[in-house]
């Protein structure tokens, strides 16, 4: 699976970005830094001026790349987000047991992350740690509407595209596999986030993970027909 990754590149809507970071060194670099240092300080403090200190490059350049920072966490998001849909389409492809599919789906897309060798200047477990702390801010704006319009939520709606055609199969009769399958990813950052700092409010923990929770509560929910 690690030969195939590292031939696959995250295709990422082209009006979050001026410039496709992933096209030259400094693309790379603005993308590596970033990660580091909104984990550093959260995305509040974080500033291009300061990106463009810790790359010693003019803050200019950045603004070659992406508007300003909230496109920056656009295209974050959105690279994790299509990183976990190849993880979870590759490690799905074969299983034709649609009970242990969709079991599969839901433990690759809220088990811990742990870093991808694939993808050199990319540390996805802090991408893993921004996405938690970070992601609501990306969409929580006055305009949420016309960004959605313009596709900027795409990989992420394909992905509980996915989630949703997986509960369908599975159970037909079942009413709501939209908000079932929104839940499960959106839950899972929820629940990531209690554990780390409301731990009073989840009983995910050192012994409980959030795959064990919401692989419980979906097979609660969803009652595989014969045939599944």
């Amino acid at each position: 699976m690690e030969r195939l990754m590292q031939s696959i590149r995250i295709g990422i809507n082209d009006k979050i970005y001026v410039k496709d970071p992933e096209s030259s060194d400094l693309g790379k670099r603005i993308i590596e830094q970033s990660i580091l240092m909104i984990d550093e300080m959260g995305f509040e403090s974080f500033t291009f001026r300061k990106l463009g200190e810790r790359i010693k490059s003019n803050e200019s350049s950045i603004y070659r790349y992406f508007e300003n920072k909230h496109k920056l966490l656009l295209y974050l998001a959105s690279w994790y987000w299509g990183w976990l849909e190849y993880k979870m389409v590759f490690a799905t492809n074969g299983i034709t047991d649609r009970s242990e599919k969709l079991r599969k789906a839901i433990e690759i897309l809220t088990q811990t992350v742990e870093q991808d060798v694939s993808f050199s200047h990319i540390n996805e477990v802090l991408l893993s740690k921004i996405v938690i702390n970070e992601y609501s801010k990306s969409y929580l704006t006055k305009e949420v509407d016309q960004e959605n319009k313009d596709g900027y939520f795409i990989i992420y709606k394909r992905l509980v595209n996915r989630l949703y055609e997986m509960i369908v199969s599975l159970d037909g009769s079942y009413p709501y596999p939209s908000s079932l399958a929104s839940t499960i990813l959106e839950g899972s950052l929820h629940q990531y986030f209690l554990k780390e700092h409301f731990p009073m409010l989840t009983d995910c923990n050192q012994t409980t993970t959030p795959t064990q929770y919401f692989i419980d509560l979906v097979f609660r929910v969803v009652k595989p027909t014969k045939n599944a």
